[in-house]
């Protein structure tokens, strides 16, 4: 006979409310619940341990991406879900070769090229943003922050940046997720000025240590997902 377990038991073995083991029912993340007689849910192994994968899945991956990882789970579509988790990690070797790249660049006092593109020292947001791989919207946050400055093209009146700008941007997006303050971004940012260079390159160690720590935890999501698969097979 399967085991069979309360929201309550559920709840306290993860250390969640039983009010998110049923936002998670009712977004389909989980296989279909019975009830009792007295129309109290029953959560069997299979339950507990697609609670156990959603929990350990969220530690490394962005909510949407779990959630759909599980709905593709629950209408048998597997294999689609596990491409899914593939190109999160992939994403993740993409992010550690771009911020290792840049701390290369840091480095180099002459930049002149980047991504075997040439720089030029009035650049359109438009061009910047492709560099940076952000949004144009982000660099006119960053500038309304103050962190980074443009000039106006004399005939047209659009933003261009120069190529020192340029780097401060690089910088910002490959640090924003780990340097959460902007008082610490500005004052990594007169430190790039200045040629600090020790004290940046351990903010990219900083970022490198966090992209490390996310990847054991997708790893550890991935353990836990493919428990869960055999529990239904």
């Amino acid at each position: 006979m399967q085991e069979v377990y309360t929201p309550a038991q559920i709840a306290e073995r993860l250390n969640v409310s039983t009010t998110t083991l049923r936002r998670y029912e009712e977004q389909g993340l989980i296989p279909e619940v019975l009830r009792s007689a007295g129309n109290h849910r029953i959560y069997t192994t299979v339950h507990l341990q697609a609670f156990i994968t959603i929990r350990s899945l969220l530690a490394g991956y962005e909510i949407p991406v779990v959630y759909e990882v599980m709905r593709r789970i629950k209408e048998g579509s597997v294999t689609e879900a596990l491409w899914l988790i593939n190109l999160q990690l992939y994403q993740v070797q993409e992010e550690k070769q771009r911020v290792e790249g840049l701390l290369t660049m840091i480095r180099q006092a002459d930049f002149r090229s980047y991504k075997n593109r040439k720089l030029t020292e009035a650049m359109t947001i438009g061009k910047v943003a492709e560099l940076a791989g952000v949004n144009p919207s982000a660099i006119r946050h960053w500038e309304k922050e103050g962190l980074i400055t443009s000039t106006r093209h004399p005939e047209s009146g659009y933003r261009m940046y120069s190529v020192p700008e340029l780097r401060k941007i690089l910088v910002i997006s490959s640090l924003r997720k780990t340097i959460y303050y902007i008082e610490n971004l500005r004052d990594i940012l007169h430190d790039l000025e200045a040629f600090r260079l020790s004290k940046i390159d351990r903010s990219f160690q900083v970022a490198l240590e966090k992209l490390n720590q996310k990847l054991t935890f997708q790893y550890r999501g991935i353990a836990e997902l493919m428990a869960y698969i055999q529990c239904l097979s």
